[in-house]
């Protein structure tokens, strides 16, 4: 009798137990399913992005991170991915039909993100880009988990953007990058004000200023000199990776509105041009008074700039003058 009471308690604490262990791992819609964040205690070292043929990876190397080994990221996407990456959360499941129609029907690819600390991999997720929610994404866990809408609390943008594959968005976001014994010449160039236009040729300490090939007598040299430190570090606010091809030849076929070019010492070149940004006032297209559209000759991508960020750079020949 002893014995079968011993063996029933045994039994009992057992399916306690399990109980509890799996009260513990509950989720509302089960812990394979809906686990999305990289749990605490994990440091996240290498962050793995493919879709398709195309893959992408971050890594982290001594106190910088690396874009697919090379050139370093942008500290802030990385900052910002790995706050991403810690407080995703559910907002709310997809329903199978729901996601046969806005994702299957339309033939959308996920994103594979694998994110690991060293070797160890310690979160695999699938990211389904789409405008059907204000959120920009649908996520799984797995292709046969259950798919939900994700968010992180606190932000009500689209952070399905931050998981891209392109190159561009974790570069630096900056233009010019230059101290002024870096910098062989600059070319401003005003196309609605032709006379504001300016050359300025740096050999050796000394300083040439030019109105188209004529050289200009009477300015100030502190001037240049404070002109050239602004190149120091000219920023730009983000890339238009968005744009479509027809918006781009219909920006390219009107005139810029200005144009840096810098020649540097070592033999590079930059030329920065400028053209006037549209946005929407009440379903009108309006001149953006705040910002820019720009473009290097490196790339066919543009991005938006600041005129907080790149006025500095906008001065008209009479600034080099006394007063």
């Amino acid at each position: 009798m002893n014995k079968l009471i011993i063996r029933g308690t045994f039994i009992f604490i057992a399916i306690i137990l399990i109980f509890l262990l799996l009260l513990r791992n509950r989720l509302p819609f089960g812990k394979g399913n809906s686990s999305f964040a990289v749990e605490p205690g994990y440091a996240i070292t290498r962050i793995e992005f493919s879709e398709r043929d195309s893959r992408l990876i971050l890594e982290q190397k001594g106190d910088k991170w690396l874009i697919n080994g090379r050139g370093e990221a942008r500290k802030n996407g990385i900052l910002f991915i790995m706050r991403v990456l810690r407080e995703i959360r559910i907002k709310s499941p997809v329903s199978p039909e729901l996601f046969k129609s806005e994702i299957e029907d339309k033939g959308i690819e996920p994103v594979k993100i694998r994110v690991f600390e060293d070797r160890k991999l310690i979160r695999s997720l699938l990211l389904y880009k789409t405008s059907s929610n204000s959120y920009g994404n649908i996520m799984k866990t797995r292709e046969r988990s259950k798919p939900f809408i994700v968010y992180m609390p606190g932000y009500d943008g689209d952070i399905g953007s931050v998981f891209t594959l392109s190159e561009l968005f974790w570069q630096p976001y900056t233009v010019f990058n230059l101290l002024p014994s870096e910098i062989a010449s600059v070319s401003f160039e005003n196309f609605s004000d032709t006379a504001s236009s300016f050359t300025i040729i740096c050999r050796n300490h000394d300083f040439t200023l030019l109105h188209g090939s004529m050289p200009v007598a009477g300015w100030d040299s502190s001037l240049v000199r404070r002109y050239l430190s602004y190149f120091a570090w000219i920023p730009f606010e983000k890339w238009e990776l968005g744009m479509k091809e027809e918006e781009k030849k219909l920006i390219e076929s009107r005139s810029p509105l200005y144009r840096i070019t810098v020649n540097t010492s070592d033999g590079r070149k930059v030329i920065l041009s400028l053209w006037e940004r549209m946005t929407e006032d009440g379903g009108a297209a309006a001149k953006d008074s705040d910002r820019l559209l720009g473009r290097t000759q490196s790339g066919t991508d543009f991005f938006v700039m600041r005129y907080f960020d790149i006025d500095p750079l906008l001065k008209k020949r009479s600034y080099f003058f006394p007063e």
